[in-house]
């Protein structure tokens, strides 16, 4: 997964035209996000004293297209940060510094809209004598072997954050990663957006993927597709250590006023343009907070140093 994903010709390298061209995020699906989190990242800034340098740190930045929707709309002392491994993107606009690693002594927010899930983990399944082992992938074929067995620490993991027997997608190193990121922010806040689940309710067949030109194709790791699994969003919330705040986009969107309300059909006797207008944008947020959709990603929300100003959502 490592290596189809981020190592040479790997799907988040290439130089093709990026992960957009493969999935939707919410970032894609509509300017309405950017405009959330924008009042998002007002409410933070109103709890932080509104300092003289805001940081905002995008992990997974993509080709950088939430912080170019979001440059325009914001004041010169807010700092933007791209954190991604695909080299800067020639249209990227000024005023986005672009990196690998995430910045620390962020006093701000910090962002990663669907990082997690491409996180590369391994996957472990039971022989026929109920041990733990590592699945093993033909990086041409796909096929599947079962090898060595899963070491200590995976048995440790699999028996706190994956109880059920069957298919078992460690996620240590998510915990590790987003942990690393959170330990990165001084003051502020640090946000996971992604599709998971929790202790109870962890899918026995697992729910590695793959997806190409907009389809679910099979998770081969050879390059040329995204390589995916849902992220276990409770072990990784424990694992940074910090309060946080776990819910749906659906409610999180709605408390930013994303609501997918229909406009009243008087409009469209007085003013039809209008009307049309405010049609489209119920329809896109209805798509945000779609409960089967968009709506059901986690939003995982961590407050680190803002004392009685803790609760942003």
């Amino acid at each position: 997964m490592q290596t189809g994903l981020y190592g040479p010709g790997g799907f988040f390298v290439r130089a093709d035209g990026g992960p957009a061209d493969h999935f939707r995020t919410s970032v894609h699906a509509s300017p309405l996000f950017a405009g959330a989190l924008l009042r998002l990242i007002e409410r933070v800034d109103a709890a932080l004293g509104r300092p003289p340098a805001f940081d905002l740190v995008d992990v997974g930045a993509g080709r950088g297209e939430l912080l170019s929707a979001l440059r325009p709309l914001l004041p010169e002392r807010v700092r933007l940060t791209a954190v991604e491994v695909a080299p800067r993107p020639a249209q990227l606009p000024g005023g986005i510094a672009w990196r690998r690693e995430v910045p620390d002594d962020i006093v701000g927010l910090l962002i990663a809209t669907e990082w997690l899930d491409n996180v590369p983990l391994d996957i472990a399944d039971l022989d026929d004598a109920g041990r733990l082992r590592k699945v093993l992938v033909d990086p041409a074929t796909g096929a599947e072997s079962l090898g060595g067995l899963a070491d200590p620490a995976e048995e440790f993991w699999a028996r706190r954050w994956w109880p059920q027997a069957g298919r078992v997608e460690i996620g240590w190193p998510r915990d590790a990663a987003w942990a690393d990121a959170v330990g990165q922010v001084r003051r502020g806040c640090a946000l996971a957006i992604d599709y998971g689940h929790r202790r109870d309710e962890r899918p026995v067949l697992g729910t590695l993927a793959g997806f190409r030109g907009g389809r679910q194709v099979a998770p081969v790791p050879d390059g040329s597709c995204d390589v995916t699994a849902h992220v276990a969003i409770d072990a990784v919330a424990a694992a940074a250590g910090t309060p946080y705040s776990l819910i749906r986009q659906r409610q999180a969107l709605k408390a930013l006023g994303v609501v997918g309300a229909r406009p009243p059909i008087a409009l469209a006797r007085t003013d039809p343009a209008g009307y049309v207008r405010a049609l489209a944008a119920a329809g896109a947020e209805a798509e945000l907070i779609e409960p089967a959709g968009l709506g059901g990603h986690w939003w995982l929300l961590h407050s680190i140093g803002l004392g009685e100003h803790g609760s942003i959502l």
